[in-house]
């Protein structure tokens, strides 16, 4: 914690007047000066892979220059040293979430009758050109389902997903027993991302992620 002056010098220039803040130097060689205003958002920071050095002014005071790969550069003068100290975080093991898009794909992939009446999983990350569909699926007919899995289904989802049935309905051996259709699975879909799906002739399933991990399949409607 320090008294400090920080000038960046890049793409733009920005400065930040003396005043009284946090610096912070990661053990991956990041800085970042943060203030207790902004959130978790740090005011100005370097990325690394950078250098930090540190020297004097011609009037003594200490300064700091860290200077990027692409040679920008952040240089924080310090007036006064308020607090300083130093800690090992040890290894980190990274942020669970529960209820992401791969927990839900496992999920289905074991329970795919859930999304529609007397459907069978033929594949999970079933692999094309353009990417991995997240389900490849038969119904009782025996016709290919794509099936894609959002967290939240989106504008962006139903066009991902139309982009794969382009390219899947071109494959003889998927279409022997009629048109790739799609489904968008997600734990919310928005209106509009609805309502193109549905001109498209893509079903929307809401899922509800608490209910699928008990399998209560009135929990999961299909539309």
């Amino acid at each position: 914690m320090a008294r400090c002056q920080v000038d960046y010098a890049g793409r733009l220039t920005a400065h930040l007047p003396m005043a009284t803040r946090v610096l912070m130097i990661k053990a991956d060689g990041s800085v970042l000066v943060h203030s207790d205003g902004g959130s978790y958002k740090p005011l100005n920071w370097m990325s690394p892979p950078c250098t930090l050095r540190e020297g004097t002014t011609d009037d003594g005071a200490l300064e700091w220059t860290v200077t990027s790969k692409t040679d920008d550069t952040l240089r924080i003068l310090i007036e006064e040293v308020v607090h300083d100290s130093s800690h090992d975080l040890g290894v980190d093991p990274g942020l669970r979430k529960d209820g992401v898009e791969k927990h839900l794909q496992e999920l289905l992939a074991e329970h795919p009758a859930t999304l529609a009446e007397g459907l069978t999983l033929v594949r999970r990350e079933f692999p094309t050109a353009i990417g991995p569909v997240d389900l490849m699926c038969r119904d009782a007919a025996g016709s290919s389902v794509a099936v894609e899995i959002k967290r939240r289904g989106e504008i962006d989802g139903v066009e991902q997903l139309t982009r794969y049935l382009e390219l899947l309905n071109r494959d003889p051996l998927l279409t022997a027993n009629g048109a790739v259709r799609g489904i968008l699975a997600a734990q919310e879909i928005k209106p509009q991302a609805r309502v193109l799906a549905t001109d498209r002739g893509i079903a929307c399933a809401v899922v509800d992620y608490d209910a699928l991990r008990g399998i209560d399949d009135s929990e999961h409607r299909l539309f």
